[in-house]
Formats: C-alpha cells, structure tokens, sequence
C-alpha cells in the first residue's frame, strides 16, 4: 500500500509540474526566481549526488547501505522533494493565479504524500531514523 501511495505522489508531481509548465507558470526570466529555480537543481543534484545510484526508484524503496544522514540530508529529510517544490512555486510567485496556486497545492500534497509513505518505509528499514526525524525537519530547516 505504501509503495502504491508512493507512485501516485510521484504521479501527481510530475502532473503538476506539467500543468504548471502547460500553463505558462512554471519558468520565469526573473532573476529571483532564475536564482529559486538554480538553487532547486544545485539541491537536487548535491541529494542525488549524496545518496548515490541506490536513490532512482520510482516508488518508496528502502535499500541497503545505511541510513544516508550526510550532505543536504543533515539539514532535511527530504532535500529531493524540497527541490521539486522549490521550483515548482519559485515560478508560481512569479505568476500567481488560481490555476498556478492549485497547481503548487497539488505539487506539495504529491511530495508530501510520497514523503509519508517513505518515512514508514525507511523506519521498517532503519531502526535508528526515528531520531534522525526528531532532529531533522522534513522540508524547511528548523522550521518543517
């Protein structure tokens, strides 16, 4: 069921980000949000970078080789789905409407989603993350 939950938050994600591009809200020529947008990938990469070959699963997979804490993941949990939200309203700002704000909705309840479902599954997984949770945020150092 969590892996199932998993696929659809990374289904209703992409979604998102397609309807936000289709609608004209996704880039900007802004240069805050050009710097938002940089600052996305520059995290997303420095994540995948960290974690490593064992990250590109489609749903929710615990793999072997340890609770990965270093890098982007000693500030957040989840610095991948950070990065896809980032970029995903960095443009909504920038191009505000009722359709762009759904959209960015949606995009956060799709990672928030696939967040829930992942945290269950690493816990299963790795014992020691339920300290990691209590002293990391999710999304927003500090704060989320």
């Amino acid at each position: 069921m969590l892996k199932t939950l998993s696929w659809v938050g990374l289904l209703v994600m992409i979604a998102a980000l397609v309807g936000l591009y289709l609608i004209g809200s996704l880039f900007s020529s802004h240069p805050l949000v050009i710097a938002l947008q940089v600052g996305a990938v520059l995290l997303m990469l420095w994540a995948r970078i960290t974690f490593g070959l064992r990250s590109f699963h489609a749903t929710a997979n615990p793999t072997a080789g340890g609770l990965v804490t270093s890098g982007p993941y000693r500030y957040i949990r989840h610095p991948i789905y950070t990065a896809a939200c980032l970029f995903g309203w960095a443009g909504i700002l920038a191009h505000a409407s009722a359709a762009s704000i759904a959209l960015g909705v949606v995009l956060l309840a799709g990672g928030l989603v696939r967040m829930l479902g992942e945290e269950r599954l690493v816990a299963e997984t790795y014992p020691e993350y339920g300290e990691y949770a209590r002293r990391t945020k999710r999304m927003i150092p500090f704060v989320f």
